[in-house]
């Protein structure tokens, strides 16, 4: 599939391990996943050369960032819990709708998540998306036009906000780089909060799909608030400072039944 990275689902795991703690030996993670260090450590030299750890004086550690962490690795981090974010989604979406996403990983797999749907109107400016929508015959697929982003394989600027503009779906489909604790919606560019302002503007209800690393994640740029949005979504129950900025407001907030996506 476009955009997805060919690891292994002990890679997988070994990354959203070490993303989560910050360091790992060899050794820990040879013990964890029962299998030898020379095992481990062709594991993590694959994940290296992708650029999804770095490898470090005895284990391995994320890599140094000065912005959001690269698609590629927020493709494979949590993604049971983006999964089942995307059933929620998808139990949700009727036949027949309309619909636009933004960018990001976790609307890219509640898109995969809707390919057994039939007759979706699909809007968005991200190619990932539109790669999975077009796998759909019955559906009809619209892109933004415009320079795409190395990586992220989405269309910004201007173009992409009037593009949304141009329409008004049933569903507006978006997700966040973090969640301050006064509610605040925040990501790491202008250009990526214009673009989900202009879905939340032209959407009759709008689904923000975060998992739970986003809420009380930093990124520097403000934009909207989690009150602004119809229904959230995201794998474990919203702790208690975000429940807290909610009271109020009409937003309707889904978990899994068990509470948990783990």
């Amino acid at each position: 599939m476009l955009g997805q990275v060919d690891i292994t689902k002990r890679q997988a795991e070994i990354a959203d391990l070490v993303q989560k703690a910050g360091f790992a030996s060899v050794e820990e993670l040879a013990d964890r996943f029962d299998v030898t260090t020379q095992t481990i450590r062709r594991d993590v030299n694959g994940l290296c050369e992708l650029g999804i750890l770095r490898r470090t004086h005895g284990g391995v550690e994320p890599p140094a960032r000065a912005a959001n962490i690269h698609y590629s690795t927020r493709q494979i981090l949590n993604l049971p819990g983006k999964q089942e974010i995307a059933r929620m989604v998808a139990s949700q979406v009727e036949n027949n709708q309309s619909l636009a996403f933004s960018i990001g990983t976790t609307p890219e797999i509640v898109m995969q998540a809707l390919t057994s749907h039939e007759n979706l109107a699909v809007f968005t400016n991200n190619l990932n998306v539109a790669f999975s929508a077009s796998s759909n015959a019955s559906f009809q697929v619209t892109i933004a036009g415009g320079r795409l982003r190395y990586g992220d394989r989405d269309v910004l600027g201007s173009a992409a906000q009037a593009f949304f503009a141009n329409y008004k779906v049933d569903i507006g489909i978006f997700g966040v780089a973090g969640v301050d604790e006064d509610g605040t919606l925040l990501d790491f560019h202008e250009d990526e909060v214009a673009a989900r302002q202009a879905i939340l503007a032209n959407c009759r209800t709008s689904y923000l799909v975060l998992d739970h690393s986003k809420f009380g994640r930093s990124a520097h740029v403000r934009g909207g608030h989690l009150s602004d949005v119809s229904e959230i979504f995201t794998d474990k129950p919203v702790p208690e400072p975000y429940l807290e900025c909610l009271k109020g407001a009409q937003t309707i907030v889904h978990v899994p039944e068990d509470g948990s996506a783990e």
